[in-house]
């Protein structure tokens, strides 16, 4: 598969879902997907108490866990979320860092940010922005946030390492970063691995959790920690495997094994206070 034709048909199937209002790639899909968006959100983090307090319609049942909630934002931050979607974690961080602070959303998919455009500006919003571009390029100057936060995201990028560079160029010298993503336990199936509707759907574009955290010290970064793993039975509802095997045209069998291959990770990382050195070490 080729990275522009990855990225198109990602980018076609989000913009799919912003326009329908309803969840991720359908019942039985990954990414944390579900038809009842606030029941599933709830399963991965969200407390119902934090679902209330985000605007209606910013939250599509898209993650794998609550990035901003673990991040632990704090007062004046400014906060980068990779892949905003519809703006659920940067409504979440708005909360968190207050008037103070700063929040901004990247993604690659018009109607995503112009949905998450029209929640900021119909609940008055001040502190948050929401910017199109590609994770791999972010467009943001160097050095210029505290923390970044991605949920359910980097697996989909066909250049993860790319990801992960500008994550620690955009950081601040003493940043640190929160992820929720899908990662692998073992190697998909070939079938799985070669699908191109595996991939939208969260599940081939994925690496080996240890490739992952490989990729992330590769960047740069220092104190990386898997605060949670959940495995795949506890973030995919049961009708996943049906759902892939559909999709793929391969056997429920194959689908299954796939599944079971799945886990949803929470990250951290930090940029250090000298760079340069990091730079050295590495």
């Amino acid at each position: 598969m080729k990275d522009d034709n990855i990225r198109r048909m990602v980018r076609e199937n989000y913009a799919r879902i912003a326009a329908q209002e309803s969840s991720c790639c359908g019942a039985g899909t990954p990414c944390g997907c579900d038809n009842s968006q606030d029941s599933m959100s709830k399963t991965i983090g969200y407390t119902a108490e934090q679902l209330g307090t985000i605007p209606d319609g910013a939250n599509l049942g898209l993650g794998c866990g609550n990035p901003a909630a673990l991040a632990s934002l704090k007062e004046g931050e400014v906060v980068l979320d990779l892949g905003s979607g519809a703006g659920i974690d940067c409504f979440l961080a708005a909360n968190a860092v207050g008037g103070s602070g700063h929040v901004i959303g990247v993604d690659m998919t018009v109607e995503m940010i112009d949905r998450a455009r029209q929640n900021a500006r119909e609940h008055d919003y001040q502190n948050v922005e929401f910017r199109l571009g590609e994770i791999e390029n972010l467009p943001l100057a160097d050095n210029v946030v505290d923390v970044v936060i991605s949920n359910c995201v980097i697996n989909l990028s066909p250049n993860k390492p790319r990801v992960f560079e500008e994550t620690y160029r955009v950081l601040k010298p003493g940043g640190r970063v929160m992820i929720s993503d899908i990662v692998l336990t073992k190697t998909l199936p070939a079938a799985i691995k070669d699908s191109i509707e595996a991939y939208v759907s969260c599940v081939a574009g994925a690496i080996t959790k240890q490739e992952y955290l490989a990729t992330i010290q590769a960047a740069g970064f220092q104190g990386i920690e898997v605060v949670s793993e959940v495995t795949a039975k506890g973030v995919l509802d049961g009708p996943t495997a049906r759902s892939i095997a559909e999709k793929t045209g391969t056997t429920l069998e194959i689908s299954e094994e796939a599944v079971a291959s799945i886990a949803s990770i929470a990250v951290q990382a930090m940029k250090p206070t000298d760079p340069k050195q990091s730079r050295r070490e590495s």
